[in-house]
């Protein structure tokens, strides 16, 4: 038991770490209408381990701290990530006897479409940017980039690896 619960805050912190690093090192990309983040492939984990639901949104609001869109992005852009891991492992979990492509496919869908009219959204509530169309368009790309194309090849290897559980 003691083990079991080791290994699950070693997962959330090794996830927050690596989602931390993977976005505030590539600041350029990584905050913005444009942005391409790729600690984002990192939100399609909570289909095989739950506890990367966590990590993700602890990574991000790590992140966030140094966005320049300051508090809105602490609480929104955190409050979209931790909404999009939660659907994300619901997901996994309403899905655990399709094939793990399948699931992953489906399972990008909410952390790039709540990335998309979240972020937009306080772009435009906050007075930075006011082309919530163009933005939210931006993002649909960006995203399908990070967590599809990207995210999809971690998992499954991953899952091939026998690192994670369903």
């Amino acid at each position: 038991m003691i083990k079991r619960r080791t290994l699950i805050f070693a997962r959330i912190a090794v996830i927050a770490a690596l989602y931390f690093v993977l976005t505030f090192f590539v600041p350029a990309i990584s905050y913005g209408p444009l942005q391409f983040r790729v600690g984002e492939a990192l939100t399609l984990l909570p289909i095989i381990m739950p506890e990367a639901a966590i990590g993700v949104t602890l990574g991000c609001f790590i992140a966030n701290v140094f966005s320049p869109y300051a508090w809105y992005d602490m609480v929104f852009g955190t409050l979209a990530t931790a909404i999009a891991a939660l659907l994300t492992y619901l997901i996994g979990r309403w899905l655990k006897d399709k094939k793990l492509w399948v699931r992953c496919l489906v399972g990008a869908i909410p952390p790039i479409v709540v990335n998309a009219i979240v972020l937009p959204l306080m772009w435009l509530i906050s007075g930075s940017d006011s082309a919530f169309f163009i933005n939210m368009g931006l993002l649909l790309l960006t995203q399908t980039g990070s967590v599809a194309v990207l995210g999809t090849p971690l998992v499954m290897g991953l899952d091939k690896a026998k690192i994670g559980r369903n």
